[in-house]
């Protein structure tokens, strides 16, 4: 018998919420040890399993099959798989984990506000140093996508995996693209967003795969949570 394999963050605030989501609904979700285990139990619903992975992985999962349904943010759902319709189906929005995808610039560029600006200005910069301006993000299909449909070329992606807010000041790239909630953290660095800047506005959803073994038992599983929880399934059409 195949079980339904629900993948869920491993850890932090999102995993938390997560849990509560659930339990609101009436299915329980915990660990079957300490925090270094990755598998959990579901209680409320039969044949489910829990496993427990980082929100990064859970796209990768979800299109390879190897879990049917996965919690984590549409940010990392569309870099991290481009042509997503087609490999996953967004059941629920969870109403947590909001944040947006935007590009900022610093604070002492009076003349640039917009992505047009921003153009003029990456030209420039190009003309003034003999290289590109640099953008730091881990979102490079995103903001590639985003910049090549408003005509911007003249720049390059700097990876940055971790406190992308710092590397302006740190003069390893002139400006960023990174998730903001509060945007707090771009005021404390002297960062500002451009006013039509937002790339996507993300949170946290539960995605179901398409590819995956969706089994007759899976099937019942599923349709076991959907009762529970309000999911439309028609979208999925296995």
């Amino acid at each position: 018998m195949s079980v339904l394999k629900l993948g869920v963050p491993s850890k932090g605030r999102l995993q938390d919420k997560t849990m509560e989501w659930f339990a609101e609904h009436g299915i329980t979700l915990s660990r079957t040890g300490n925090e270094r285990e990755y598998s959990g139990v579901v209680s409320g619903v039969d044949g489910v399993e829990l496993v427990m992975l980082s929100a990064g992985e859970i796209p990768r999962e979800l299109k390879a099959g190897r879990i049917h349904l996965g919690v984590t943010g549409t940010d990392l759902i569309h870099e991290k798989l481009p042509l997503w319709e087609r490999v996953v189906v967004n059941l629920q929005e969870l109403g947590f984990g909001q944040a947006d995808l935007i590009i900022a610039v610093p604070n002492g560029w009076i003349d640039v506000d917009c992505v047009e600006d921003l153009d003029g200005a990456a030209a420039q910069f190009r003309a003034n140093h003999g290289y590109r301006l640099r953008i730091a993000t881990k979102y490079h299909n995103l903001v590639r996508g985003f910049l090549r449909a408003r005509g911007v070329a003249d720049y390059q992606l700097v990876d940055s995996q971790g406190a992308t807010e710092g590397v302006v000041k740190n003069l390893t790239a002139e400006a960023v693209a990174d998730i903001t909630s509060s945007g707090a953290t771009l005021e404390a660095n002297h960062l500002k967003i451009l006013t039509d800047g937002l790339i996507l506005q993300s949170q946290a959803c539960v995605f179901a795969s398409r590819s995956a073994d969706w089994s007759k038992s899976a099937l019942v599983a599923l349709d076991d949570m959907a009762n529970k929880t309000g999911w439309d399934l028609s979208g999925l059409k296995i």
